[in-house]
């Protein structure tokens, strides 16, 4: 498997989802939208080996199938939108995290001291995109992953992520709902409509 793989699924079903067929390129940002309660954050969640699922997924030559859960896990990282976080320390999460990349995320290095009781949901919500891409995945799995932020947070989080995703080659699943966003930072956008992806044209945000 080389440094920059696509993310592929085939006849990847769950739920109401008919089977989608999608091939992510490296370094792709792809938007999913669709109602509450359509599938979205399902989808992102079979993807990450998460739920029982039909069909397969595929990093490079990778099969999900094929590769135990945990180290599927960590190659496909999903960032939920609720993130889960077990010591209290919020350094204890963030081993290695770079003043600039906190910096960019609009904190200061002291942020590590604090615990995690006293952060916000928007606070939480960046610390888990850092700690994530700390990790060094192979690919992004995000569940509106800007939330619980205001338009100047989210712009800078924006910034901050496409700019980790280009340069690392990651193929992105980015579920997102504002339309404004979607134009901002996808290269693909599709929406989950009677249980099937349709393809966006571009301008048809809504």
């Amino acid at each position: 498997m080389s440094a920059h793989d696509a993310l592929r699924l085939e006849r990847l079903a769950i739920g109401e989802l008919a089977g989608v067929d999608l091939t992510l390129a490296p370094g792709e940002i792809l938007c999913l939208s669709g109602a509450s309660g359509s599938g979205k954050s399902r989808l992102l969640r079979a993807v990450a080996d998460l739920e029982p699922h039909g069909g397969e997924a595929w990093l490079g030559e990778l099969a999900q199938s094929a590769t135990p859960a945990h180290e599927w896990r960590a190659r496909v990282m999903l960032v939920p939108a609720e993130s889960h976080w077990w010591a209290d320390r919020v350094g204890e999460h963030l081993a290695g995290a770079e003043p600039a990349d906190l910096e960019a995320l609009g904190f200061m290095p002291e942020v590590l001291d604090w615990q995690v009781s006293r952060l916000s949901s928007g606070e939480k919500q960046r610390l888990a995109l850092l700690r994530a891409v700390g990790r060094e995945p192979a690919a992004l799995l995000l569940d509106e992953p800007t939330a619980n932020l205001d338009e100047a947070t989210t712009r800078r989080v924006e910034a901050w992520l496409t700019a980790w995703i280009r340069a690392r080659g990651w193929p992105t699943l980015w579920v997102a709902h504002d339309p404004a966003q979607i134009e901002r930072v996808a290269d693909r956008h599709r929406r989950i409509l009677d249980g099937r992806l349709e393809e966006r044209e571009e301008g048809a945000w809504t």
